[in-house]
C-alpha cells in the first residue's frame, strides 16, 4: 500500500476533552458542543462553498493542494467544496480520491476545531466524472415506470461517487415538467407528479439507503429545483412560476413533500424563479413555513448557482432587484433559511459584518450551520474522513454497471408506432440496411454529463449486431447544429446549400438499402439548461431543428418502409414523421449502451415496454399538453385537433395485451377507509412482453374543481405469450385526497372514477365507480 493508501484510512484527529469528537454521545449533543466552541468567523465559513474559486484558494499552478493559500484562506474551515472531479478540466478517480483526502486532512487536522468539508458533486444521471458510467437522462429512466430499477441505478451512482470522496449529490431533480419548451425538461422525470415523487423517492433511498452512511457507499441525496421550477413562464427557464398555492401544493411541491416523508432526503436546493413575486431564495413561507415548520424538514436548504447573488444583481443571468446590495442579499437569503451558498463566496461572505453591525442576530446563523454538523457526523467524516483509493471499483463493478445502463437504456425505449409490424426489422443474409440521420453516429449523453469508460452510437450497435450478416450503410443526411457541445455558448445552424447536398446523398444510400432507419431528434444544443443570456436552450418552436423534416420527406418519397429512432431532451412535434414513418422509437437519451439498446430493439431481441412519461403535443401553440388538466380546458381549437400527438403513458408493443375483470373489493368506503382495485392481464400476443398497467382517478364532484384524471399508481408486468395475471391495487384515503377549499388537505366524500388501463388516453381506459361516504 502507498503512503496516500495508508494515510486515507486515518482517523481524524482526537483531542481529549472535546465532547463533539466522543462517537459515543448523540450527535445532537456532540453538535451542541462544537456549536458551542465555534467562533462567528467558523459559524459563517460552514455555510460557504468553493467551486470556481479553487484554483485561486485551494491549489498551486500545477494543480496540487497549497497548504499555504489554504491556510491563508480556509483557517477557519470550510463548508462545502464543489465538483472536486472538474478541477483542471477532469481529473481521473484515482487522482480525485487523491486530491479529496489532501484537501480533507488540511481541514481535519491543521484548522482549530478540525470540522470536515462536504465534497459535492452533480450526479443527475451518473457521477458527473471521469469514467463514470453513464445511465439515461431521468426523463428516460421515467419511461421505464420502473421505481425499483431507479433506486437500484442511483444507489450505485453513489458508491461509485463516495468511492472517490464525495458525500452529497446534487440530485434528483423532481420538478414536474410540463412545458416542453424548456431546455431541462430532460432531468426531470416528466409532467406527472405522482410519477415524479414515486421516481424521486427511489432515487433518495438510492443514493441515502436507511440514511445511516455507516457503509461509506451513500451519499446525501438534494431535492431541486424548490419550487415550480418546471413550468416556467413562455418556457424560459428560470422565469416566473404564477401559480396558486393550491397549484403548488397538489403539482409542483408534491413529489419535494413525498420525497421528504417517504424518502428522507437530507438536502433540499431551492430555486432560481420566483413565486407570486418572491424568488425562493428570499421566500420565507417556501422555505421555513411550509418545508420546515409544516412538513419537518429538519435537513439543510443550499443554494442554487449564483441564485443568492441574483436576488440583488446578476446582468449575465437574471437580477431580481430585491436587495440593495449583496449584503441585503446574504440577509434575505439568511432569513428565508437558505443554510449554504454555492458555488463559491459572495454574499454570504457579508454575515460576519451583518451579525457585528447589528442587521442579523447570531442565533440565526447558528440554527442554519446546526443541520450542517449534524450531517458532517451523520456521515461519519469526524471519525473516518478519507477514503482508501483501493475501494475504487474494479472491473467487475464496472462489468456490473455496464448490464445495469444497458438494462436501463432498454427499459427506456418506448415504441409509438409500428405500422404493419414492421418492427421487428428482419435479418437476411445479403441484405442491406441504412443507418441515416445526424444522430446515427453521434455521441449523445444530454446535460450534466461525465466521461463514460464507452459509448455505443447507434451506428456501432447496428453494425455489431448484424454486421456479419447484412451490408449496414450509413449517411449522415443532415446536421441539427455544427458542433453541439452542451458547453459551449454559441449555436450555429448548417449552411442550408450543404445540407440539400447531404440530403441528396442520403436518399441515394436508401435507395440501395433494403431496410432503412432515420435517426432524429434534438442533440445537447437545441435543449439544454439556458444559464444565462449567453447560454439558451429553451425554444419557441418545438420541430425537429434544422433540416430533418427536409430529410424526412426526401426519404418518404422513395415509397419504401422507414423506421424513425429519436433522441430528444424535450417532447418534439413530429407530426410529418408521425404520418410518413412506417415506425417510431423514442429514446430520448439513453447513456453509454445507446446503439446496443437500440439494436436490440430494432430486430427483435428484446421487446420494448417504456411508457412516455411526458405527453408529446403536436405543436408548440398546444402548450400546454398535459393530461390532467381541469375540465374548463381543452375545449377544442379552431382548424386544429386538440388532443395530443402521443399522450402521457403511452407505448406499444410487439405483443399485445388485454384487460379483464376489472372489479372493486368493496365499491363504498368511507374516507378513512382503503379498498382494493383488482384486474387480469393476458399477453395475448405471440411473444414475451412487458406492459404497464396504469391506475388513474377522477373526483366526480368536489369542493374545488379537479383534474380529469390523475395517475396513482402503476405497476409492471412481465408475460410470456398468452400467460395471464391478476394485477391489484391497494386504493388508500390518501389517493383520493386534495388541497379542498378551506386548504385542507383531505379526502371528500363522494363519487370516484377509478380507471385501469395502459396509457392516459381514455379509449386505453376502463372504468369502476368508488362510492365514498363520511
Amino acid at each position: 500500500m502507498d503512503t496516500m493508501a495508508k494515510t486515507a484510512v486515518g482517523a481524524a484527529v482526537v483531542r481529549k476533552g472535546d465532547d463533539y469528537r466522543n462517537p459515543r454521545l448523540p450527535i445532537n449533543e456532540r453538535v451542541s458542543d462544537l456549536l458551542g466552541r465555534m467562533t462567528l468567523e467558523e459559524k459563517t465559513a460552514q455555510m460557504l462553498c468553493v467551486w470556481r474559486m479553487k484554483d485561486a484558494m485551494l491549489f498551486d499552478q500545477a494543480g496540487e493542494v497549497d497548504l499555504g493559500k489554504l491556510r491563508t484562506h480556509m483557517k477557519e474551515g470550510c463548508g462545502q467544496i464543489a465538483r472536486p472531479g472538474d478541477s483542471r478540466g477532469g481529473l481521473s478517480a484515482q487522482r480525485t480520491v487523491e486530491i479529496t483526502n489532501a484537501l480533507q486532512r488540511f481541514f481535519v487536522e491543521e484548522t482549530r476545531l478540525g470540522i470536515p468539508v462536504i465534497f459535492h458533486e452533480e450526479c443527475l444521471h451518473g457521477l458527473v466524472g471521469e469514467n463514470a458510467t453513464s445511465y439515461p437522462q431521468p426523463i428516460g429512466l421515467a419511461s421505464t415506470f420502473d421505481p425499483e430499477l431507479v433506486e437500484q441505478i442511483y444507489s450505485t451512482i453513489a458508491e461509485d461517487a463516495r468511492s472517490r470522496g464525495i458525500h452529497q449529490a446534487l440530485t434528483p431533480v423532481v420538478d414536474v415538467a410540463r412545458d416542453p419548451r424548456w431546455g431541462r425538461t430532460e432531468e426531470t422525470f416528466g409532467e406527472d407528479p405522482f410519477l415524479v415523487a414515486r421516481m424521486g423517492v427511489a432515487a433518495v433511498r438510492g443514493f441515502q439507503g436507511d440514511g445511516g452512511f455507516k457503509d461509506k457507499k451513500h451519499i446525501i441525496a438534494t431535492l431541486k429545483h424548490f419550487a415550480a421550477h418546471g413550468q416556467p413562464e413562455s418556457g424560459m427557464n428560470c422565469a416566473p412560476a404564477n401559480y396558486s398555492e393550491r397549484v403548488l401544493r397538489d403539482v409542483f411541491l408534491y413529489p419535494f413533500k413525498e420525497a421528504l416523508e417517504k424518502g428522507g432526503a437530507v438536502s433540499v436546493m431551492a430555486s432560481y424563479n420566483e413565486i407570486d413575486g418572491i424568488p425562493s431564495h428570499a421566500n420565507r413561507w417556501l422555505l421555513r413555513d411550509v418545508l420546515r415548520k409544516e412538513w419537518g424538514f429538519q435537513g439543510y436548504v443550499v443554494s442554487d448557482y449564483f441564485a443568492i447573488t441574483e436576488l440583488h444583481d446578476r446582468p449575465e443571468a437574471t437580477s431580481h432587484a430585491v436587495a440593495q446590495d449583496k449584503s441585503e442579499a446574504a440577509l434575505l437569503a439568511v432569513k428565508a433559511g437558505v443554510n449554504v451558498e454555492t458555488p463559491d463566496p459572495d454574499c454570504y461572505s457579508t454575515l460576519r459584518d451583518l451579525v457585528r453591525n447589528g442587521r442579523l442576530d447570531e442565533g440565526a446563523l447558528d440554527e442554519l450551520v446546526r443541520p450542517i454538523l449534524f450531517f458532517k457526523f451523520r456521515l461519519g467524516l469526524f471519525e473516518d474522513p478519507f477514503v482508501n483509493p483501493e475501494y475504487l471499483r474494479n472491473g467487475q463493478g464496472m462489468e456490473n454497471e455496464k448490464k445495469l445502463a444497458l438494462q436501463a437504456a432498454r427499459e427506456t425505449i418506448t415504441l409509438l408506432k409500428n405500422s404493419r409490424q414492421i418492427l421487428p426489422l428482419q435479418r437476411k443474409k445479403g441484405n442491406s440496411i441504412a443507418v441515416i440521420g445526424p444522430n446515427a453516429d453521434r455521441v449523445m449523453l444530454g446535460g450534466y454529463s461525465g466521461v463514460p469508460p464507452q459509448f455505443v452510437t447507434v451506428l456501432d450497435g447496428v453494425k455489431k449486431k448484424i454486421g456479419s450478416e447484412m451490408d449496414v450503410l450509413f449517411a449522415e443526411g443532415c446536421k441539427i447544429t455544427v458542433g453541439g457541445s452542451w458547453n459551449e455558448d454559441r449555436v450555429v445552424l448548417p449552411d442550408p446549400a450543404a445540407e440539400r447536398g447531404s440530403i441528396a446523398a442520403a436518399v441515394e444510400t436508401a435507395r440501395n438499402a433494403d431496410s432503412i432507419v432515420l435517426v432524429l431528434g434534438g442533440n445537447e444544443q437545441t435543449s439544454r439548461e439556458a444559464w444565462g443570456r449567453n447560454h439558451l436552450g429553451d425554444r419557441s418552436n418545438i420541430d425537429l431543428p434544422g433540416m430533418q423534416n427536409d430529410l424526412v420527406r426526401a426519404i418518404a418519397e422513395l415509397g419504401k418502409p422507414f423506421v424513425v429512432v429519436l433522441f430528444n431532451g424535450r417532447p418534439n412535434s413530429i407530426v410529418e414523421i408521425q404520418e410518413k414513418a412506417s415506425a417510431i422509437l423514442e429514446c430520448w437519451y439513453l447513456g453509454q449502451e445507446c446503439g446496443q439498446a437500440v439494436a436490440d430493439v430494432l430486430f427483435g431481441d428484446y421487446n420494448p415496454g417504456g411508457k412516455l412519461p411526458i405527453t408529446i403535443p403536436r405543436s408548440a401553440g398546444h402548450v400546454p399538453c398535459f393530461y390532467n388538466y381541469k375540465p374548463s380546458a381543452r375545449r377544442g381549437y379552431l382548424f386544429g385537433d386538440v388532443t395530443p400527438l402521443y399522450p402521457f403513458g403511452f407505448g406499444l408493443s410487439y405483443t399485445s395485451f388485454q384487460f379483464s375483470n376489472v372489479k372493486l373489493d368493496k365499491s363504498s368506503v368511507r374516507t378513512d377507509e382503503p379498498t382494493r382495485l383488482s384486474l387480469d392481464v393476458t399477453n395475448t400476443g405471440p411473444r414475451a412482453g412487458v406492459e404497464v398497467v396504469q391506475l388513474y382517478i377522477r373526483d366526480c364532484v368536489s369542493s374545488v374543481t379537479r383534474p380529469i384524471k390523475e395517475l396513482r399508481g402503476f405497476q409492471r408486468v412481465s408475460l410470456k405469450s398468452r400467460e395471464s395475471k391478476t394485477v391489484s391495487f391497494a386504493v388508500v384515503p390518501e389517493m383520493l385526497a386534495f388541497t379542498n377549499i378551506d386548504m385542507e388537505f383531505t379526502t371528500e366524500p363522494g363519487d370516484f372514477e377509478l380507471m385501469v388501463g395502459n396509457s392516459s388516453q381514455d379509449g386505453d381506459l376502463q372504468k369502476v365507480v368508488l362510492h365514498v361516504t363520511p
